[in-house]
């Protein structure tokens, strides 16, 4: 066993309950963003939607204050990878694209969940980077089976990713989640040249997030020390969802119920 897998938490089905009305919250926040961002906001507004939100529905923003981060929700325009600071000074444009990604806490435990969305029209090149990004995690999903090991997650992300041309960021990596917002294992999205990675077991759960840029796959942080940036200039897209690895195979904890909307 490795120190990994020694480390890893495993969840109850009523722990997995709670954590799957946490990342309920989390959908309805990304769904409303999606309804309604346009040209000429700015980025600071989604943040208070945001919470607003998520507070109405009886949740804590997760990354409010967490590491010093100074908003509740990070929002990443075009080069900006993750880890975005909303500002009134940052101003969505037509043919922007924006990773919006959000965390709640509720009753002690996280759920954790991105989309990346268009600004009105985008280019044909920002469509299919944010089209490639979410079948890699769809892919990415389709592993999450007992038995299976992290590898093969991130084996789901990276074929699909390169073979349409595009780059898989190896700086930031998915992660654990559960009584804690990261827990162990990481969960890259390349696969790592190392003897084995952790297997998958029942009542594991992992919040996968594809970071995939048009460009290299290399990133830099800016000087907020937060705002993660592509190195070339070239746009990112991102997505994530927490899912638990049942018995029945992958159960996604922050696809939107449609008695939620």
């Amino acid at each position: 066993m490795t120190d990994q897998e020694k480390a890893i938490t495993v969840k109850t089905p009523e722990e997995i309950q709670v954590m799957y009305r946490a990342n309920q919250i989390v959908a309805g926040v990304l769904q409303l963003l999606a309804q309604r961002v346009r040209p000429g906001l700015n980025t600071l507004q989604l943040d208070r939607w945001a919470e607003e939100y998520c507070r109405d529905h009886d949740g804590e923003p997760a990354f409010k204050g967490y590491r010093g981060f100074p908003g509740s929700l990070c929002v990443s325009v075009n080069e900006q990878v993750v880890h975005g600071i909303p500002s009134r000074k940052v101003v969505l444009r037509e043919g922007d694209i924006l990773s919006v990604d959000f965390g709640v806490r509720l009753n002690g435990f996280y759920g954790d969940a991105a989309v990346t969305l268009p600004v009105g029209s985008v280019s044909r090149r920002k469509e299919k980077l944010m089209r490639v990004t979410r079948e890699s995690l769809d892919l990415a999903v389709q592993q999450v089976r007992v038995g299976n090991r992290i590898s093969d997650i991130s084996r789901g992300v990276q074929v699909h990713v390169e073979k349409n041309g595009f780059s898989v960021v190896r700086q930031f990596v998915g992660h654990g989640i559960g009584a804690d917002l990261h827990e162990s294992p990481e969960v890259p999205n390349y696969v790592q040249k190392v003897k084995s990675s952790p297997r998958i077991v029942e009542g594991m759960v992992l919040a996968i997030e594809p970071m995939v840029n048009a460009g290299t796959y290399k990133v830099k942080v800016l000087q907020d020390n937060w705002t993660v940036v592509t190195a070339d200039g070239a746009p990112s897209a991102h997505f994530e969802h927490s899912v638990a690895a049942t018995a029945d195979g992958p159960l996604v904890l922050s696809a939107l119920e449609e008695t939620e909307a």
